[in-house]
């Protein structure tokens, strides 16, 4: 399985589009000045995939940081997801064009669908206008949030192009290895929301004990964790010096033992909402 070995290295999505394994996360990033000077640090450290949503009311933030940055738009992967309430084919096509206007770009790298729902034929018609979009040239890739094996089952059985992505939250306490390995047999890449569990995991015994032995931080053993799954990883910060740290894993590894006792961590417990019951917004 390829790891990346830098920033800017990326794993191959299911169309040959090339994504960065590691990039910056923005959720609850609205405070315009902090946000623009969060994103402008990441992009000058190297950072080059952005993961936004309609529902993070920061686009307009995001959009302006990379027109600012001294990046070209296409050195840039730009991530943004449709909201629960704009789900539909007509809705959906209306709120891809609000969020590139607010994003001040003529096309997306990825879209995603944030949220299954309870109703497949809500996310089949998203998906309707997903592919539009994808065919159009206006998005790279299309992929999903959330989406456990059933919904994933359901809208293969449907649909004409396979989602690139599916955004799962996933950490040593949520390994999620049902769906990602669902994710695998079927050529998507799983990427990790809350990939370090909003630093819950901070005083856990066997990550502290890997930390020690690598001169690591847990979340930085947490990362690396990942990345050797092959998952894509967006952790979130505002503050510079721990996006610089969140970026440094690449100059050790995990061994099997490593990462055997991380994956025995699970517990399958959620910080965010169950995929199954969520239908905020719908």
């Amino acid at each position: 399985m390829k790891v990346a070995v830098n920033l800017q290295d990326t794993l191959t999505l299911n169309n040959g589009l090339a994504m960065p394994q590691v990039g910056l996360g923005v959720y609850k990033m609205t405070d315009e000045i902090e946000a623009n000077f969060a994103i402008q640090s990441a992009l000058r450290m190297g950072y080059r995939l952005i993961d936004t949503a309609s529902l993070y009311e920061n686009e307009q933030i995001v959009g302006d940081a990379v027109k600012e940055s001294s990046l070209r738009r296409d050195e840039v992967f730009l991530t943004t997801k449709v909201w629960n309430s704009d789900q539909g084919y007509d809705q959906t096509l209306k709120a891809f064009e609000t969020s590139l206007n607010k994003l001040q770009t003529s096309y997306l790298d990825l879209y995603l669908i944030h949220w299954p729902g309870r109703e497949k034929e809500k996310y089949r018609e998203t998906w309707r206008a997903f592919e539009r979009l994808y065919s159009e040239g206006a998005v790279k890739a299309i992929g999903v949030c959330n989406f456990q094996v059933h919904h994933l089952e359901d809208l293969l059985a449907v649909c004409n192009e396979a989602p690139a992505v599916n955004q799962i939250e996933n950490h040593p306490y949520l390994t999620q290895e049902e769906v990602r390995a669902y994710c695998r047999e079927k050529n998507m890449i799983a990427e990790a929301w809350s990939p370090i569990a909003r630093n819950k995991l901070a005083s856990e015994p066997t990550l502290n004990h890997i930390a020690k032995k690598h001169g690591k931080s847990v979340s930085q053993i947490i990362l690396r964790w990942h990345l050797q799954n092959g998952t894509v990883v967006i952790p979130k910060s505002v503050h510079p010096e721990r996006i610089k740290e969140n970026s440094e894993l690449f100059d050790f590894q995990l061994s099997l033992e490593d990462m055997k006792n991380i994956n025995a961590l699970n517990k399958g417990e959620r910080f965010g909402p169950d995929p199954d019951e969520f239908n905020n917004g719908f």
